[in-house]
């Protein structure tokens, strides 16, 4: 007597091109009209590539800023980069990695020395992402080091700034840790996120090898109080181990670690 086979599960429903749109904020499935795109998904795309270029554009509201923080009883250090205009910057990296002579001298008299941990505001590839986001963090990641017994020595604003600003900063003042919150590259889902740049024992000729970066910080995307909670964590094992970059892996353990990850995000050194 044979036995009858066993009933084979019901394959799984094929996922639709609406369910992977609910997934994703890549453009799937945008359909056509003829042998081109609909008018509303060309007009979207329209939109948000013109979002990420005016994204990069954007000045730095150094002005908002310096109340925002005055708000949180910090009065931040202004400088600036060798690129004497947004043109410079774009075209030229290298400028926006060196301090102009006026802003070294000016850090060079600041009386910052053996600084813990200095937290340097860089306009970087969107200034957008920064006159949003950077004052709110700090709101949320200040306290946070506070627990951890780490005193933010200094808080920069650098106008015209590539990552590896800080590092020049960073050996001025002296500190131990620093961390550069900065515009990344624009994207077309995402023209205001904001990246941070995590270096211990900061000197000129450093790489991203040598830094922790935590990207993708916007309302969208990871959360201020997420962000601040990494960051500190970094902050603290860093100093603890004296260690940052490759050597550092983020074992926080809130949420997703993609977010969080030694080297570089999207924001061009």
């Amino acid at each position: 007597m044979t036995t009858p086979p066993a009933p084979s599960s019901p394959s799984p429903m094929p996922a639709s091109l609406a369910d992977l749109r609910e997934l994703t904020p890549a453009r799937v499935g945008l359909g056509r009209s003829g042998a081109s795109l609909p008018t509303s998904a060309l007009l979207a795309f329209t939109l948000d590539h013109a979002r990420a270029r005016d994204a990069v554009h954007a000045a730095f509201d150094l002005g908002g800023i310096a109340a925002g923080l005055a708000g949180l009883g910090i009065t931040p250090l202004e400088v600036s980069s060798q690129a004497r205009s947004r043109r410079d910057y774009l075209r030229r990296p290298d400028l926006g990695r060196m301090l102009d002579s006026a802003s070294r001298r000016s850090l060079e008299s600041s009386g910052v020395t053996a600084c813990p941990c200095a937290i340097v505001i860089g306009d970087g590839l969107s200034p957008t992402a920064v006159n949003v986001h950077a004052v709110e963090l700090i709101r949320h990641l200040v306290p946070r080091l506070k627990a951890d017994g780490i005193d933010a020595g200094a808080v920069i604003a650098a106008s015209g700034a590539r990552v590896a600003l800080g590092d020049e900063i960073g050996t001025i003042l002296g500190a131990r840790m620093l961390v550069m919150l900065i515009g990344e590259r624009p994207g077309l889902s995402a023209p205001d996120s904001l990246g941070a740049y995590l270096t211990f024992a900061p000197r000129i000729g450093l790489t991203d090898a040598d830094r922790n970066c935590i990207s993708n910080i916007h309302r969208a995307g990871l959360s201020y109080a997420e962000a601040a909670f990494r960051i500190s964590w970094l902050v603290r094992e860093g100093l603890a181990r004296q260690i940052t970059g490759i050597a550092l892996k983020d074992e926080s353990g809130a949420g997703s670690s993609k977010n969080a990850l030694p080297g570089c995000g999207k924001s061009d050194t």
